[in-house]
């Protein structure tokens, strides 16, 4: 059964970076197309990033510039690399993943940005 890890939130302050990883584990086969999303305090939710086993990738407006992501075949892993956070970045961040047809969901990994 497939299994997704998120890590490496924390507390940050404004204009600090963050990594953020996700790791599937339980899949015979690579990932064929991954995301990030993050859930706010008021719980809107918001698909922060995205991108396919060829390279696409599409990112929300709100951190277009700020934010990339990329994967590692190898690992079976995804990552979210944030820089220049701002408080309004604050939120749950989840992955999901696709190896066949299927998305798999991580329970996330927490970022708060603040002084």
């Amino acid at each position: 059964q497939v299994r997704v890890t998120e890590s490496g939130g924390g507390l940050v302050q404004p204009g600090g970076s963050l990594r953020l990883s996700c790791v599937s584990s339980g899949s015979d086969n690579g990932i064929r197309e991954a995301a990030w999303y993050r859930l706010g305090p008021e719980n809107q939710r918001e698909l922060v990033a995205s991108i396919t086993s060829g390279g696409s990738s599409n990112y929300a407006d709100s951190v277009q510039g700020r934010f990339t992501i990329y994967g590692d075949n190898a690992k079976n892993a995804v990552y979210l690399q944030m820089n220049n956070l701002k408080p309004e970045d604050s939120a749950l961040y989840y992955c999901g993943v696709r190896h066949g047809s299927l998305w798999r969901w991580g329970e996330g990994t927490q970022v708060a940005v603040s002084p």
